[in-house]
C-alpha cells in the first residue's frame, strides 16, 4: 500500500517542502531510502524499525520503499525520521490513511519511542502556514518555539504511542504550551555610563547606531575600544515581532535556540575569535549552516584586534558589507543567507600599540605601515566612521572624569533619529530597491533623492573630496553619515557641519602615517 505525508527540509535558513512517500509491497524483506537522501537520513530507517518495535507495531516482513521528493534537494538531519514513522504507520495501516492530510511533520524518533528535539522548526512551521496547512507536527521538546508562529495550529508529541493516539482520535488533547512572548527585559549588567569621558567615541559610537552604520576604533591598549563596543547593544532598540521571528529562524537552524527562550528578544552580538576560519564566519560545510556574519543579523559583528585575523577571512567581508546578504554555492545549490549587521571593529596603532607617542612605540615606521596594511583599502573603505580612542587621563580614573549619559537616555535618542529613518523610507516599494530602514542602507540613487545637501556642504565636500582623494564609496559613505547627524537634529537639510562632521569620522587612513612623517624615505621601507 502506498501512503505519504508532507515534510520539509531546511535549505539555507528557509524550509522547502518534501514529500515523504512509503510503499510496502511483496517482496525479499528490506528498507529502502531514495531521494537524494543523506547518510544521516538514511540512518534513520534503522531508528525507526527499532523504535516502531519498541512501541508495540510489528514491522512486516516486505520491501518498504521511501521515497523523498523532490529527488534534485539535498535532504540532510535526523528530521525524516518522524514523517517516514508516520508514512510507513500509514501505509501498513496502522494509522487512518487520510489522517495528518493538512499537516506538516517533523521530528527525530529516539529507540524507545520517544521523539527528540530537531533544529529548523520555526522555518518549518512558517512554511506550512504560507502552505495553508492547518496543522505543523513538531516535537514536544520544540513545542514553544513553534507557538511562536501565528495562523497555525502546533502540535507537540514526545512519542510514537502518543502521535498513534492522536492519529486515530485527533479529538484526543495533545500537551501544548502557550506561546512565548517578546519581552520587553532589558540587559542592566552594562551601561554606557560605566564609560567616563571619551566623548568624541562615544558621540561617533551613537552616530553608528542611529545610522547603523560600520565602524572602526583604532587606539593604544586599555583604552576602552572593546567596552564601548560591548555597551552598544544597550542603546540599540528592542526587536520588532518581525525581526524578532526572521532572527529566530536564523538561530533555530544553526541550533542555537535554548527551551527556555525559543524566540530571540535582544539584538545579538558577535564577537568571534582573531583565529576564526573564513567558513566560520561566512558559513559553510557541504550543506552550508549560518556563520557570525549571518549570527549577527539585525546586531552587532565586532571583531577585536582585527588586524589579527587572516587577510582571506577578513576580506570575506566585503561583499555581505555591500548587499546585506552572503551567498554560498555548492554542487548542492546556491544558498543565501541574511546578513544586515553592524560591524564594528578595534584595532591598535601598531604591534605595540603605543604608536604615535614615540616616548613609548618601539615599532619601526616599515613595521607600522605592515601592521596597518593588514586591512585593505577597499575593506577600509567600507567603514563608515573610523576613530581614533585615546589613552583615559588620571582624572577619568578617579571618577573626576565626564561619566555621561545612560544607556537608556541614549536609547530613547536613537530610537527617535530611527523612526525618523522609517518614516521617510517607508514609502520605498521593497521590489525597487529592497527593504531600507536605515540611511546605511541607502543607494547612489536614494542618495540623491534623499539626502538634500546645502550649497557651503556641497562645497566643503567637493574640497575634502580633491584633498583627500576620496573613492565615489567614501564620498556615499560621508553624505550618509552626514544624513544621520542631520536626523539627529531632526533637521532634512545636511547642513555644513553635518557634512564637516562626518568627514573627521574618516581621517583614519593610511596616508596619515605620510603626512606624519613627510620626511621618511619611502623607499626604505
Amino acid at each position: 500500500m502506498f501512503c505519504s505525508v508532507l515534510s520539509a527540509a531546511i535549505y539555507g535558513v528557509d524550509a522547502v517542502k518534501v514529500q515523504v512517500e512509503a510503499d510496502v509491497s511483496d517482496g525479499m524483506p528490506q528498507f529502502v531510502m531514495v531521494g537524494s537522501a543523506s547518510s544521516r537520513v538514511k540512518e534513520g530507517q534503522d531508528r525507526v524499525k527499532t523504535a516502531l518495535r519498541n512501541t508495540g507495531v510489528v514491522f512486516p516482513p516486505k520491501r518498504v520503499t521511501v521515497n523523498l521528493v523532490p529527488a534534485d534537494i539535498r535532504k540532510d538531519g535526523s528530521r525524516f525520521d518522524l514523517p517516514v514513522a508516520v508514512a510507513f504507520l500509514k501505509a501498513v495501516g496502522k494509522i487512518p490513511p487520510n489522517s495528518l492530510s493538512d499537516a506538516m511533520v517533523i521530528g527525530e524518533v529516539r529507540l524507545n519511542g520517544g521523539i527528540q528535539g530537531v533544529t529548523g522548526v520555526l522555518s518549518t512551521v512558517i512554511l506550512a502556514r504560507e502552505e495553508g496547512l492547518g496543522r505543523c507536527v513538531i516535537p514536544h521538546d520544540n513545542i514553544r518555539e513553534g507557538k511562536a508562529v501565528d495562523g497555525i495550529s502546533v502540535i507537540g508529541v514526545s512519542s510514537l504511542q502518543q502521535l498513534i493516539a492522536y492519529c486515530c482520535d485527533e479529538t484526543q488533547a495533545v500537551a501544548e504550551s502557550t506561546s512565548p512572548s517578546i519581552s520587553d527585559k532589558k540587559d542592566s549588567e552594562v551601561d554606557f555610563q560605566d564609560i567616563l569621558g571619551q566623548e568624541y567615541v562615544k558621540r561617533a559610537a551613537l552616530i553608528a547606531v542611529c545610522g547603523f552604520h560600520n565602524l572602526l576604533l583604532r587606539g593604544g591598549p586599555g583604552s576602552g575600544k572593546t567596552m564601548l563596543a560591548k555597551r552598544l547593544p544597550t542603546i540599540m532598540p528592542q526587536l520588532t515581532k518581525e525581526e524578532s521571528l526572521e532572527l529566530s529562524k536564523i538561530y533555530s537552524v544553526a541550533g542555537l535556540l535554548s527551551r527556555d527562550e525559543p524566540v530571540m528578544k535582544r539584538r545579538p552580538f558577535r564577537q568571534p575569535h582573531h583565529t576564526i576560519s573564513p567558513q566560520a564566519l561566512a558559513g559553510g560545510g557541504r550543506i552550508p549552516v549560518p556563520g557570525e556574519i549571518t549570527l549577527a543579523h539585525h546586531g552587532v559583528l565586532f571583531l577585536d584586534e582585527i588586524t589579527e585575523i587572516p587577510k582571506r577571512t577578513i576580506e570575506i567581508l566585503r561583499q555581505p558589507l555591500e548587499d546585506h546578504q552572503i551567498v554560498i554555492s555548492r554542487t548542492g545549490g546556491r544558498f543565501v543567507f541574511p546578513a544586515d549587521f553592524m560591524l564594528v571593529a578595534a584595532m591598535n596603532s601598531c604591534p605595540c600599540g603605543y604608536y604615535p607617542d614615540m616616548n613609548r612605540c618601539t615599532c619601526s615606521m616599515s613595521e607600522i605601515i605592515r601592521y596597518r596594511n593588514k586591512i585593505s583599502l577597499p575593506l577600509l573603505d567600507r567603514m563608515d566612521l573610523c576613530v581614533e580612542v585615546p589613552a583615559l587621563r588620571y582624572e577619568d580614573l578617579t571618577g573626576d572624569g565626564m561619566q555621561g549619559q545612560s544607556s537608556e537616555d541614549l536609547r530613547e535618542i536613537v530610537c527617535c533619529t530611527q523612526q525618523i529613518q522609517r518614516e521617510r523610507y517607508r514609502e520605498i516599494k521593497p521590489e525597487q530597491d529592497g527593504v531600507i530602514r536605515y540611511n546605511s542602507g541607502l543607494s547612489s540613487a536614494d542618495i540623491e533623492r534623499f539626502c538634500p545637501v546645502s550649497r557651503d556642504g556641497r562645497k566643503l565636500l567637493k574640497q575634502a573630496f580633491e584633498a583627500y582623494g576620496i573613492t565615489a564609496r567614501g564620498y556615499h559613505r560621508i553624505i550618509k553619515v552626514a544624513r544621520t547627524i542631520a536626523d539627529m537634529e531632526e533637521s532634512n537639510m545636511i547642513k555644513t557641519e553635518h557634512i564637516s562632521e562626518a568627514i573627521c569620522y574618516r581621517s583614519l587612513d593610511k596616508r596619515d602615517l605620510w603626512e606624519e612623517n613627510e620626511g621618511y624615505d619611502r623607499r626604505t621601507l
